[in-house]
Parts: C-alpha cells; sequence; structure tokens
C-alpha cells in the first residue's frame, strides 16, 4: 500500500476551500504537481501564501482535499506533514534572531536524513560558511533567504514549497537561486512548488505556470509562452488592471496601450498613500489619522533641470505617442555635449528618448536614468561601481547596466558614443537585447578589431573619425548620422512590426547549423521544412553558434537543428572556430525543441599550415585551402568530445533527439574519404550512450548512414516534425 502511495502525483490538491472569517480566500482550488519544478504566479492578495500555508496545516481547510505522494494529509498538524517529506520555506524568511547561521542548520539536520547535509549547503552557499556565527538578525536579506532555503533543504523533502524565495533580493542572489532551483529539477530527488512574483525566474524554472487570480487557479499556461508577450503578463498580471479574465484568452498582438494624461501641477504636492501596507480583499481599512501622518510633501520645481528644455524639443506627436522609448547611453561627465547632441536629433525625428548616465566618476549629471540608479542594479549595489579602481568600476557598471536594460520593456533602440571605455560600458547591454533591437555605438575603436564588443550580436559599429571629445565640423557629421540612422532604423522596425500585426502571419523560424562538409544535408532538411517553417542557417565558425543560441535566448527561433557541432572541436582542441563554454546554453535554458548531430566532429580547424600548434605535428591534416587547414579527431578527443556534449544534453528539459550518423560524421568521414576512421566515430558514439542519460524525452539515435545521405536527413526531418507537433500549434511563440 505504501508503494502505491509514493508512486502517486508529488502533489494533488483537490476542491480546496479556505475561509478567513467570513472572506473566501480559496475557492475550489485544483493543482496537480508531478514532479519537478512547478511556479505559481499572481498579484497580491489572490491566495498565494494561503495555498501555501493550506498545504502545510497552518491555515484551516473548509472542503477539498491535499495528497502529498498519495497521502492524504488534509487537516494534519504541521509536524505531522513536515515529517512525511514537505518543507517549507515562508515568506518573509521567518528566522530566530538569537540563533546563529550554523545553530539555524544543524537544528534543521536533525529531521530526516538524506543527501542535503550542513557541508553541502555550505559548499552550495559559500557566503552562509563565512556567516556561520552571526545572528539571524545581524544578516542581510539575501543571507537570510539563503537560510531560510537552506534550513529547509536540510529537512531532505520530498516535495519543497518555496513561498516568494526571491522577494527583496539582489539580482546576482536571484540567478543563484534560480540555478539552485533549475539544479532541483534536473536532479529528480525532490518535486518543487513556487510561489512567485517574478515572472522571469517563474518562467525559467518551470515549463508552465498557473495563474492565481482570487482565490483559483485561473489556468495554467506554457511558460515560454507567458514569457515571450508581455500584453499577455500584463493581462493577467499587471497591478491595476480589473478587467474580467476568462481561461484561455488570446492577446491582441502589436497593440500598444497609450498612457494616460498626466495632470499639470504647479508648487508644492501633498502625497497621500492610502494603503501604507498591501491590501488583500479581507484588509480593514487604514485609519485617516495614520494616512495623514504618512502624507509627505513633493515640491516639483526639484525636477530635472532640462526636463523642460527635453519637452520643448520633443515635437507634439512624440510626447503623445506610445511608450517605446530610444535608448541614449553614456558617460555623461565627459561625453554629455555629444550624447545630448545625439539626443536633440533622435528628438527632432519624432522618436521618445531617454538619456541614461553609465558615468563611473560619481558626479551627478542632468538626465533622464541618473548612474547612481544604473549602480542599484549590480549585486553589490552601488559600493561595486563607484570605487577607486576604474578597471573594476567599469566592469561593475557594464553589468549593472546589462541587468538594468534587460528589466526595460520599452526599448525601441539604443544608440551610445564614445571611447573604448564607453564601449566596454554599454556593449554587453546591447548583447543582451533581443537580434532586431536598433543597436549602434560611435566609437574611435570602430575602425579596429570590433569582435570583442560585438560578439554573437547585430550591433553596428559607427567609426567617430576624430576622438569623441567635443563637438567641431567632423564629429557633428558623423554624430548626426548616426543619430539619424538608428532613427531611421527604429522607425521602419516599428512599422514594420505594426505591418506584421496586421497580418496576423509568418512562418515559425527554426535554426540549423551548418558547415561545408554537411552542407548536402543541411540543403536538403531546409528543402523538405521550407513550406512550413523559416529555416535560418548559420555557418558553425564560432560566431555562427553564438548567433543562433542569441536568436533563441531573444525568442525569435521556435527550434533547433543542431547538425553541425563541430565547434565543439575547435574549443576543446584549440582550433580557430572555438564555441564558448555556453554551447547548448541557450538550449537548455529555453527548452526548444532540438534535434542534434555530431556533424564535422572529425575534424579541428586551423589556419595556414605553419600556424598549427607544434603539439599536433605528425597528426593527419587535409588542406582545404591555403589558409584552412583541418586536423583529424583521435579516438581519446572523441571520448573527450562524447562526454561534455553529453553532459550538457543532460541539462535539456526540453524534448530533444540526438543523431549518431554510423557511416561518417562529414563529407571527408565517408569510406573512400581523408578523414574515414570508423574506431574514433564508434568511441564518439559509445561515450554519447554512456554519459546520456536517455528517457522519453531525451533520446540518442543511431541511424547506419552518413550524415549527407538523403535516408539521414529524412530521419532529422521526421523527428524535428515530430518534436514540433503541428505547425499552427507553435506559430504564434516564433513570434
Amino acid at each position: 500500500m505504501n508503494e502505491v502511495r509514493r508512486s502517486g502525483a508529488a502533489l494533488e490538491v483537490r476542491g480546496l476551500d479556505v475561509y478567513y472569517g467570513h472572506s473566501h480566500a480559496l475557492q475550489g482550488v485544483d493543482l496537480t504537481l508531478e514532479s519537478g519544478v512547478f511556479s505559481v504566479v499572481g498579484r497580491n492578495g489572490m491566495g498565494k501564501t494561503t495555498l501555501c500555508k493550506a498545504i502545510m496545516g497552518l491555515v484551516g481547510v473548509s472542503g477539498g482535499s491535499i495528497r502529498v505522494r498519495g497521502e492524504d494529509v488534509t487537516r494534519r498538524p504541521p509536524a505531522q506533514i513536515a515529517r512525511l517529506g514537505v518543507g517549507y520555506v515562508p515568506q518573509g524568511r521567518r528566522l530566530w534572531r538569537s540563533l546563529s547561521v550554523d545553530e539555524h542548520l544543524r537544528l534543521a539536520g536533525g529531521l530526516r536524513s538524506g543527501a542535503w547535509t550542513v557541508e553541502r549547503i555550505y559548499d552550495t552557499f559559500p557566503r552562509l560558511a563565512e556567516r556561520r556565527d552571526h545572528g539571524g538578525g545581524q544578516l542581510s536579506g539575501g543571507e537570510q533567504q539563503m537560510l531560510a532555503i537552506s534550513r529547509a533543504l536540510l529537512t531532505n523533502p520530498h516535495l519543497l514549497i518555496m513561498d516568494e524565495p526571491t522577494e527583496g533580493l539582489a539580482p546576482v542572489i536571484v540567478a543563484q537561486v534560480e540555478e539552485m532551483l533549475l539544479q532541483l529539477g534536473e536532479d529528480g530527488d525532490m518535486s518543487v512548488l513556487v510561489i512567485e512574483q517574478n515572472i522571469g525566474v517563474a518562467t525559467a524554472i518551470s515549463r508552465n505556470v498557473a495563474i492565481m487570480v482570487n482565490g483559483r487557479i485561473n489556468r495554467i499556461i506554457d511558460s515560454a509562452r507567458l514569457a515571450a508577450d508581455r500584453e499577455l503578463q500584463q493581462r493577467l498580471l499587471g497591478v491595476g488592471l480589473h478587467a474580467e479574465l476568462e481561461p484561455d484568452i488570446d492577446v491582441a498582438e502589436g497593440v500598444e496601450a497609450k498612457p494616460a494624461p498626466v495632470p499639470r501641477r504647479d508648487g508644492p504636492v501633498r502625497i497621500y498613500i492610502s494603503n501604507p501596507t498591501l491590501p488583500t480583499r479581507w484588509s480593514q481599512p487604514v485609519p485617516i489619522a495614520r494616512i495623514e501622518a504618512a502624507a509627505r510633501t513633493l515640491s516639483t520645481q526639484v525636477a530635472r533641470l532640462d526636463d523642460t528644455a527635453r519637452r520643448k524639443r520633443e515635437p507634439v506627436t512624440a510626447q503623445g505617442s506610445g511608450p517605446r522609448v530610444v535608448l541614449v547611453v553614456g558617460t555623461l561627465d565627459t561625453k554629455g555635449q555629444e550624447l545630448r547632441y545625439i539626443r536633440d536629433i533622435i528628438a527632432e525625428s519624432g522618436l521618445r528618448t531617454r538619456l541614461v548616465d553609465v558615468s563611473t566618476s560619481g558626479k551627478h549629471s542632468s538626465c533622464d536614468v541618473s548612474a547612481q540608479e544604473i549602480a542599484l542594479n549590480h549585486g553589490r549595489g552601488g559600493s561595486a561601481v563607484f570605487g577607486t579602481d576604474r578597471g573594476a568600476a567599469v566592469t561593475a557598471m557594464a553589468d549593472a547596466f546589462a541587468n538594468w536594460l534587460r528589466r526595460q520593456g520599452n526599448v525601441a533602440g539604443v544608440i551610445s558614443a564614445g571611447g573604448s571605455g564607453a564601449a566596454s560600458l554599454v556593449a554587453p547591454g546591447m548583447r543582451a537585447l533581443p537580434v532586431g533591437v536598433p543597436k549602434l555605438i560611435i566609437s574611435s575603436v570602430a575602425s579596429g578589431d570590433v569582435g570583442p564588443y560585438v560578439g554573437p550580436a547585430d550591433i553596428t559599429m559607427m567609426y567617430s573619425v576624430t576622438d569623441v571629445q567635443g563637438l567641431n565640423s567632423i564629429s557633428r557629421a558623423v554624430l548626426a548620422n548616426g543619430a539619424n540612422a538608428l532613427a531611421g532604423m527604429v522607425k521602419a522596425r516599428l512599422d514594420a512590426r505594426a505591418a506584421t500585426a496586421r497580418e496576423a502571419g509568418g512562418l515559425p523560424a527554426i535554426g540549423i547549423t551548418m558547415f561545408g562538409v554537411t552542407t548536402p544535408a543541411v540543403q536538403k532538411i531546409a528543402a523538405e521544412l521550407r513550406d512550413d517553417f523559416e529555416c535560418l542557417v548559420f555557418h558553425a565558425t564560432g560566431v555562427g553558434g553564438r548567433s543562433m543560441e542569441k536568436l533563441v535566448e531573444s525568442g525569435q527561433l521556435a527550434g533547433v537543428i543542431d547538425l553541425t557541432t563541430t565547434e565543439v572541436c575547435d574549443l576543446l582542441m584549440g582550433g580557430v572556430f572555438p564555441a564558448t563554454e555556453d554551447r547548448f546554453g541557450a538550449i537548455i535554458r529555453s527548452r526548444l525543441p532540438y534535434v542534434g548531430s555530431v556533424g564535422a566532429l572529425d575534424m579541428v580547424n586551423f589556419g595556414a599550415p605553419d600556424t598549427i600548434p607544434e603539439r599536433y605535428r605528425g597528426r593527419k591534416f587535409h588542406v582545404h585551402n591555403p589558409q584552412v587547414t583541418l586536423m583529424r579527431t583521435t579516438m581519446e578527443e572523441n571520448e573527450r568530445m562524447g562526454r561534455w556534449i553529453g553532459e550538457r544534453l543532460n541539462q535539456m528539459d526540453g524534448p530533444v533527439r540526438f543523431f549518431l550518423p554510423e557511416g561518417g560524421v562529414s563529407a571527408l568521414d565517408a569510406r573512400g574519404q581523408p578523414f574515414w576512421d570508423p574506431d574514433a566515430d564508434a568511441t564518439l558514439f559509445r561515450t554519447l550512450e554512456r554519459t546520456v542519460r536517455q528517457t522519453g524525452n531525451r533520446q540518442l539515435i543511431r541511424i547506419p548512414k552518413n550524415i549527407n545521405d538523403p535516408d539521414f536527413a529524412a530521419a532529422i526531418v521526421s523527428a524535428f516534425r515530430t518534436l514540433f507537433g503541428r505547425t499552427g500549434v507553435r506559430r504564434r511563440l516564433a513570434r
């Protein structure tokens, strides 16, 4: 009987009702968590925390049932539920101020034995090890949350319930918690129910997300769809929206809400906060005396000095248009004159602008977004940005700007001007933006090697000719060209988006990787799929793979056929077309349908023969042309690549099919060709099969054909169609 219970869902809630007096807090909640990580999101006061407390037995249940791994825990005492293997991270942390970190952990570690030990906690959260002797009341908010999570993990639960685990945390700690949740889901030893306000976290850690409205589960939605559709997020979760929500509502795309007009106010303004604490459906009215005591006076005379001038410069049509804006970014302490010149030209074209300061001097400048505000987006705040070490300050500000930019949902384009330092500050943030958003850097370094700045992104670099140091006849012409170029790109893109929204059509885009020695296969695959998909082919030269994964991160690809993974060869063996360590990372994070293979893993790419490293002298080579020399990979190298790729395939939670062509992995690795080596290929295939944990969702498939054989291409096409399903189901996600 116990075995039957253990085989049930991790959590099953049916018809759950909870009342607070006459307030019906939970109204027939139905929820099932089979395994892994599952997120529940909703506005404040919708019943999310009450759901957690009901599962833990902390509030009385009026009706319905709660089962954990098949066992009914409805109305059981909290201590008994915890002993059954349910852990709880409450909202607000609920730590003991008088107990040290180590005492918290030792106390929790005695409940249930298992994989999570105090030593493992210290390895996972090194900061707690540093603070082990500090009391709960002496910790920062991030440290307190680490401790609250660790306390729950040490009970080694089968089901972990986390209520707002990232609330109030710095971005770097949020990322750490998100990574830990993803790892818990991957390990499979523990199921996790996460109550979250952070949509980015909620959609990143779970495949589906439940939306809670007025004490009910309104709908369960695919996380990729929710993450990609900001209008849907506003409809379902936006504060201040009170429209009736019905299941499976589709939100019209391409429509921008116009902001409400702001009334003109002159002189001091009395600011009243009618709800000093966030209200819920059963809150009592706040006394008028308390509201009066909390009121404060705001003087309208302390507005930014250039705000009035900016309103004069912007045409009336721009002031009343939609919320999308062009960001003019740079170090205003040294390039303020040039950046304002660019800003004025863009504003005169009818576009909204925001002047963003990313200087690290700590000086205050007249702008729309100050450097101090940007610095708050670094994990350690302004102390990391405004230091004496300029190199460290620039790196920290670049991170802070990238974090800030990721949170902006209304960016129509970005432009910057300056030297190498300014380019280093803004380029990481620009690279984080989706492909297609216009990005332009005017810089004195733009005539040299721009690869470190551009990377896999579509950043436009314009050479400044003279240094960006004051306005003169040359700099005015160049800066004006850059400003007008960006304005033209932004307007063209906004017009195209409006037209696309009206047409509401288009095929979903998929990425395919190719090399010269896998071209026949890619051509066959693209020909078979072109009626149903827009096939984007990426040349696997290091930057090609990164560009494809950049589009995956941007939500612009609906699936991937990664036929040619040769960049891994150059990464591990020191070739000239290497991938980065994050190869496959975008697939792991996005959970897109993924069909892959081992295309061109038989070769490492070098330049002319005299550039080959000395350690490889005597190996088997093929001169592709005077500037490209290919080296055949050995059995040992294929074993290394098999482990490296296999470990990353294991991290993919989306549907995965990975094909092994037994007849050779490239045109050169075919019977009678220079790189034909069935023993090396067999080593690669065996290592992959030993490394990859195959499931119903993640499979390796051997095909007794060369990778360029039409039958192999047909198998790839068939697998991709099966994983992707009907094209209409995914079409909306692709755009």
